[in-house]
């Protein structure tokens, strides 16, 4: 995984710049019930170890906070440098517990539908994007029926296939004006989801059924830039495009919710 930049995008992890931490001694940094590492399980030895373990992946998740930025000035120097080695190096797309950290990376359909993966992403409820983050990666969120709402930060461009398929507690989508494409079967099923606004957007294609069966789906904004529909975007969306109109007819589906907006 290639090094993330810490730039300020909201919704992703900041890694604070070593250069410009206060210089403190290490006694001094130590908190009630933390222990000094051995010097032989430094962040150059053993802690490189601790970072693949529960234990530390516990640790992690205490101070990843989706909707802020990660302060790590608390910690004494040893733990920092391990902390920012992981903030870098994390892996990505493994969910643990309500948390899931995404860099765009895909995920395969067999990896997403069986084993599992699949059963830890019911109990994720915060997604975590790294810097530099230009699209979200087919299959990734697939499943995750308790996520709630998102915010998908600024310089995402593309949705993969898939992406939050089957998400049927997601109720609001916040979508970045980078956005382009939405892929195919992205937002299939996402029955809580009522309300989509692309108006500020750049999106230029909806994928085949994006929008299928999205049944409380009733408020959709599109922006001039939309060029290309796929077959059957909003299927059995009925609330949002009437029964009367063929969802497979893409110039009377956008006719309509032109119409609307």
């Amino acid at each position: 995984m290639s090094k993330r930049t810490s730039e300020d995008f909201s919704n992703a992890i900041e890694i604070p710049d070593p250069n410009e931490l206060e210089s403190v001694d290490d006694e001094e940094e130590v908190h009630e019930g933390s222990k000094e590492p051995d010097s032989k399980e430094s962040a150059a030895g053993g802690g490189d170890d601790f970072m693949h373990t529960d234990d530390f992946r516990r640790l992690f998740v205490q101070f990843v906070m989706p909707d802020t930025l990660v302060s790590m000035r608390w910690l004494d120097k040893k733990w920092r440098k391990v902390v920012e080695k992981k903030l870098i190096e994390f892996e990505e797309d493994e969910p643990f517990g309500g948390i899931i950290v995404h860099g765009g990376n895909n995920i395969s359909y067999d990896e997403a539908y069986y084993g599992a993966r699949k059963f830890r992403m019911e109990q994720v409820t915060k997604v975590v994007f790294l810097l530099n983050t230009t699209k979200v990666g087919d299959h990734v969120f697939w499943g995750a029926k308790n996520l709630i709402s998102i915010d998908l930060p600024v310089g995402i461009s593309s949705i993969g296939d898939c992406s939050f398929l089957g998400c049927n507690s997601l109720k609001v989508v916040t979508f970045p004006k980078s956005l382009t494409i939405i892929g195919r079967f992205s937002f299939q099923y996402c029955s809580s989801l009522e309300s989509v606004d692309l108006f500020h957007t750049k999106v230029q294609e909806l994928g085949v059924n994006a929008f299928h069966q999205c049944t409380s789906l009733k408020s959709m904004k599109i922006p001039d830039s939309l060029q290309k529909l796929g077959n059957h975007v909003f299927y059995r969306s009925l609330k949002l495009v009437p029964s009367e109109i063929r969802t497979s007819d893409n110039n009377a589906v956008v006719a309509y919710l032109r119409s609307i907006q």
